[in-house]
């Protein structure tokens, strides 16, 4: 599925202070990215702040992207939820609303084991029918997807990709080779975070998970072509103009800069749901001056 290769871009979801989707300002959002030619749209990612959304303003932000996109690309679609039988009507609703596939994480309070998330997994995919990608994202989920249990779900009905957190460069390619090795030919292995990921794409990465296509996919789409045709030195050589947008991801997450970014391009007028804060002033004027720089803005 081409949900599954290439560069897939992940918009925020603007909302109102009481979390209702701005379903407008989502598809002018979301239109750009496919009429620049990404392979996927992902909605509803930790970008798109699906945790603090309630099911039916996940199936509002869904129907309004679908429509926006009118089948020019497909959408892959979180679908993650603290409880099972939660998670597994949000991926039916999926499904129904016609979701190429879902991006499912291993969201907790009480820590999980990998019995438990293999289990949660298995569930989800054997209820909904839903194609899933196992969302790793240790960063918010604190659960970290091993290999060994990435191999035991890739062998379940479904469970066809996994993203992953893109190690530093001197890492990526034992990562990739450690995970190659546990699942089947034909099992897709993509990565997000976003300055690592031309790394990713070049050590074998069959997918960008990237946070900045959702407003710049130009510059990300140059970044995996180069990957893809095996120009490493191309795909390097724009991943390193886009260092100082890195930088701010790194310092203050890609969330808070891709909300801040959003706003001083004119795209919507939208905080990130409290108690996520904006980011404050002198950054923002940090943010506006490294798109100017970068020719974004």
């Amino acid at each position: 599925m081409s949900c599954f290769s290439g560069l897939s871009a992940f918009p925020i979801t603007p909302t109102s202070p009481g979390g209702q989707v701005d379903t407008q300002a989502l598809r002018r959002l979301v239109g750009p990215p496919a009429e620049a030619g990404v392979d996927s749209i992902g909605l509803l990612g930790s970008t798109g702040t699906y945790a603090y959304l309630a099911r039916s303003e996940r199936r509002r932000a869904l129907d309004a992207a679908l429509d926006a996109v009118a089948s020019r690309v497909p959408l892959l679609v979180g679908v993650g939820a603290l409880r099972t039988d939660e998670a597994v009507r949000l991926a039916q609703d999926a499904k129904a609303a016609g979701a190429a596939a879902g991006l499912l994480a291993a969201m907790s309070y009480t820590p999980l084991t990998e019995d438990e998330v293999f289990a949660h997994v298995a569930a989800v995919a054997g209820e909904s029918g839903l194609p899933l990608c196992l969302y790793d994202n240790p960063a918010t989920t604190h659960f970290r997807f091993t290999p060994a249990l990435v191999g035991r779900l890739a062998r379940l009905p479904g469970i066809v990709a996994v993203k992953s957190p893109a190690p530093e460069a001197s890492a990526v390619a034992a990562h990739h080779a450690a995970l190659r090795a546990a699942v089947p030919d034909g099992f897709s292995i993509g990565y997000s975070g976003d300055w690592n990921a031309a790394e990713a794409l070049l050590a074998g990465g069959a997918a960008w998970y990237g946070v900045a296509a959702g407003l710049f996919p130009e510059p990300c789409l140059r970044i995996a072509q180069a990957a893809r045709a095996g120009d490493a030195a191309g795909a390097r050589t724009e991943n390193a103009r886009l260092e100082p947008l890195w930088a701010l991801f790194r310092a203050h997450s890609s969330l808070r800069i891709m909300y801040a970014a959003a706003e001083i391009l004119g795209v919507c007028r939208a905080a990130p749901p409290r108690p996520i804060l904006p980011v404050a002033e002198p950054v923002r004027g940090e943010v506006a001056t490294v798109l100017r720089q970068l020719g974004l803005a």
